[in-house]
C-alpha cells in the first residue's frame, strides 16, 4: 500500500460528545477545547451536544481534540473534519498523508478528490463501540485495531508504529 503525500488544509470540524447531562457539562468541554492551540473558535449546540470547531491556519491533531473531551470527563461520539484536498486519487484502503498524519480510507470508491471533503474519523474512541465494530468489517488491515501503521500498510521501517487515522469519506 503506497502512502500518498499531499497538501491539505483542515478548516473546521464537527464533534459530538457523549455523557453530557447539563449545560455545565457542555461548558466544561467548551473550555477544554478552546485551550487547544490550533483551535480558533468553538460554537456549542447544547441540544445536540455538538461543537463546531474552526481551526487556525496550522497543523491540527485529532487526538488532541479527543483527549480534551475525555479529560473533561466525556466521550467523543463523532468527529467529522473538513479538508481541502487537491488532486488525490483514492479508493478503499488508500493511505494519504495530510499535515504530517496518515489517513486510511475505509469506504472510498475509486475517485479523485479535488476540493473540500468531509472525513469522519472512525477509530476507537472517536465513535461508539457499535459503530467501531461495524467499520472493523470494512477492512482486513490490522492497523484499524491498533491505530498504528503496520506491515499491512506497507509502511517503511521509519513509519512502523506511527499513528494512523481511519476515515470514511462522507457524501
Amino acid at each position: 500500500m503506497l502512502v500518498v503525500q499531499t497538501h491539505a488544509q483542515f478548516s473546521d470540524a464537527n464533534l459530538v460528545a457523549g455523557g453530557l447531562t447539563c449545560s455545565m457539562c457542555s461548558k466544561a468541554i467548551y473550555k477544554a477545547l478552546i485551550k487547544i492551540p490550533f483551535i480558533d473558535n468553538v460554537i456549542t449546540d447544547i441540544k445536540t451536544t455538538s461543537y463546531h470547531i474552526n481551526f487556525k491556519d496550522t497543523i491540527i491533531n485529532p487526538d488532541q481534540l479527543r483527549i480534551a473531551v475525555e479529560d473533561a470527563g466525556f466521550t467523543v461520539l463523532s468527529l467529522v473534519v473538513s479538508a481541502e484536498i487537491k488532486q488525490v486519487k483514492i479508493e478503499k484502503d488508500t493511505h494519504i498523508r495530510l499535515q504530517e498524519k496518515t489517513f486510511h480510507f475505509l469506504n472510498a470508491e475509486p475517485a479523485i478528490i479535488n476540493g473540500t471533503v468531509q472525513l469522519q474519523i472512525v477509530d476507537k474512541d472517536f465513535v461508539s463501540e457499535k459503530m467501531y465494530k461495524s467499520f472493523k468489517t470494512a477492512t482486513t488491515m490490522n492497523c484499524y485495531e491498533t491505530g498504528k501503521m503496520a506491515s499491512c500498510c506497507n509502511a517503511d521501517q521509519s513509519q512502523m508504529g506511527e499513528r494512523i487515522y481511519h476515515v470514511i469519506l462522507l457524501k
